[in-house]
């Protein structure tokens, strides 16, 4: 006389009888441990298996949605912190600024001079910039990419000024302080974002316009930084926006260290030249 088959229980909870099966695993299920699916039930551990391989969502430029803008306010509250501490420590100001006689000594100045500022109305302008392209670009880049953008941007203006500056003129020797060389970068980025998707640019141009303007016949600007930041800005916004779809990320970190580079090499290439 033949026995019947034990009958299927659990993995999870042995006491139970399951005659219902996980549709990837084929072990029984009980009711407690179903996890519905578009195509049946699957068991707990193939549902968090599934979970774990799952992409969260993307961006149209392949960063991580981010939607309280938490860079642009951290990067706002850095610079606002560091403004208090020149009013009360006004050597910090000299100590941290680009001065291109120093930079290749003191080679943090390329990025410390971008959260110092000459004035309250200075910093509270460039924050304001900051605020309105930083809102607009870090929901759509992700943290990490407006990160690198405005960092790049920050050291490409730097970059610029020890470029364009000569030991024989005072623009050696003068200090530069301002976040406006990475603001010029987020300026660049609207743009060519906007122009990627075939978007209206007119106000971004003229925007950019003005500051030009501004920048060149200004006095006590540095035409140079913006410029630098401008340019920085537009080369690695157009590695994020014509990146190939599937190979976003690549391209990105790639890019990034390619203008990172560069902007290197050229210091580099100057130094040899002074």
């Amino acid at each position: 006389m033949t026995q019947d088959p034990p009958a299927p229980v659990c993995p999870r909870h042995p006491g139970r009888v399951a005659y219902v099966r996980c549709q990837r695993c084929d072990r029984p299920v009980c009711p407690e441990c179903q996890v519905p699916s578009p195509v049946g039930v699957h068991c707990v551990d193939c549902a968090r298996q599934a979970q774990g391989r799952r992409r969260g969502p993307r961006t149209i430029l392949g960063g991580r949605p981010s939607a309280n803008a938490m860079v642009t306010k951290a990067l706002i509250a850095a610079c606002a912190a560091v403004g208090l501490i020149q009013l009360v420590m006004p050597l910090v100001t000299s100590r941290f600024a680009f001065f291109p006689a120093l930079a290749l000594d003191e080679p943090w100045r390329f990025v410390t001079t971008a959260f110092l500022h000459a004035s309250p109305v200075h910093l509270a302008f460039n924050m304001w910039a900051l605020w309105v392209c930083g809102s607009v670009l870090e929901p759509v880049l992700g943290r990490w990419r407006f990160t690198a953008l405005y960092g790049l941007s920050a050291v490409g203006g730097s970059t610029a000024i020890f470029l364009l500056s000569s030991p024989a003129s005072s623009s050696w020797f003068t200090l530069t302080v301002g976040a406006s060389g990475a603001v010029f970068g987020l300026f660049a980025a609207l743009f060519v974002i906007q122009r990627r998707f075939g978007r209206d640019t007119s106000a971004i141009v003229g925007l950019l316009a003005i500051n030009l303007v501004i920048s060149v016949l200004g006095s006590g600007i540095s035409w140079q930084g913006h410029l630098g930041g401008l340019l920085t800005g537009a080369a690695v916004s157009a590695v994020f926006a014509w990146a190939p779809r599937d190979r976003r990320g690549v391209y990105a970190v790639g890019g990034c260290v390619i203008v990172g580079a560069l902007l290197v090499a050229l210091v580099a290439l100057r130094a040899m030249l002074v």
